[in-house]
């Protein structure tokens, strides 16, 4: 019903993108009878409104924002164990979860609709650090590119990650990690990047986990190692493309957990936002069924 549903809003999210995109939300979810739209104030917002939303008997919540916007609202919900449904309003920089959960979320029309009377489905989420993500928990190089997107002014939001990509092949000094399942333990080795993956596509343009699917329990590690200059841009290519699993400095696994290792507490990335870890040893596990996204 109408009434049940709450939209918010990061007016900041790619950049101002939320903010230009405002009157034409307020307009799509006024044709469907949703009147009830907040706009965050500061970064991280969403979760608190998203909070207040579901202990106000939300029973749908539209996130217009990016990854970052949508995994706070997705943290909300898990965290107050409540039945309510995410829907997806893109906004962000790359967006890159609604790829692979199929929804819609470019068409303000559409998602509306879909938040009032359409379907969803239940996914995994990811856990690290008490902390779900919906997308992808990242390490090593994908740090080194996150920070500096953050001193980056002049690209368009959805090339940002590409372009600080092409900046850090070169610089980045490589991360020593060691990967552990039930499938068993790989010793410490030099990573260009770890991806541990709920989903398949991050940072606007790198099908990194080709494999991944959203609901079969499992995880995915993509543990691409250390190479000279030349075999990083080869390996940088070809996860634009899906191909790179096959690379031999490529290994990939599938599991319901990992158990991470490192020389020290690392940086690393959940859903595109920067982390600093507790522990040098940190357990990546999957939630089964948590989560109900709407999707066509």
């Amino acid at each position: 019903m109408p009434n049940d549903v709450r939209v918010i809003v990061n007016p900041a999210a790619g950049r101002g993108r939320g903010a230009q995109l405002l009157p034409r939300i307020r307009e799509a979810f006024a044709a469907v009878g949703v009147s009830h739209i907040e706009l965050t104030q500061s970064a991280g917002d969403e979760r608190t409104l998203a909070r207040r939303a579901v202990a106000e008997g939300c029973t749908t919540l539209v996130a217009a924002g990016g990854d970052g916007t949508w995994s706070n609202a997705a943290n909300a919900i898990l965290e107050a164990g409540a039945d309510c449904r995410l829907a997806l309003l893109a906004a962000g920089t790359c967006n890159d979860f609604a790829k692979t959960a199929g929804a819609p979320a470019g068409d303000i029309a559409a998602t509306a609709r879909l938040a009032v009377e359409g379907p969803d489905r239940r996914i995994d989420v990811g856990r690290i650090e008490g902390r779900y993500f919906l997308n992808i928990a990242g390490f090593g190089f994908d740090i080194a590119v996150l920070e500096d997107c953050a001193t980056l002014r002049w690209p368009h939001p959805g090339t940002l990650y590409l372009v600080s990509a092409l900046r850090q092949l070169i610089g980045f000094p490589g991360v020593e990690i060691a990967v552990a399942s039930t499938q068993g333990r790989r010793a410490a080795a030099r990573h260009l990047m770890l991806i541990v993956a709920n989903a398949k596509h991050f940072g606007g343009s790198f099908h990194i986990a080709p494999d991944a699917e959203l609901g079969d329990g499992r995880l995915d590690a993509i543990s691409i190692l250390d190479a000279p200059a030349l075999g990083r841009l080869g390996l940088f290519v070809a996860a634009t493309r899906g191909t790179h699993t096959a690379h031999p400095r490529v290994v990939t696994e599938q599991a319901a957990a990992f158990t991470l290792t490192f020389p020290a507490p690392p940086a690393y990335e959940t859903d595109g936002e920067y982390r600093r870890a507790v522990s040098a040893e940190l357990e990546v596990t999957c939630v089964p069924g948590a989560l109900r996204v709407v999707t066509p």
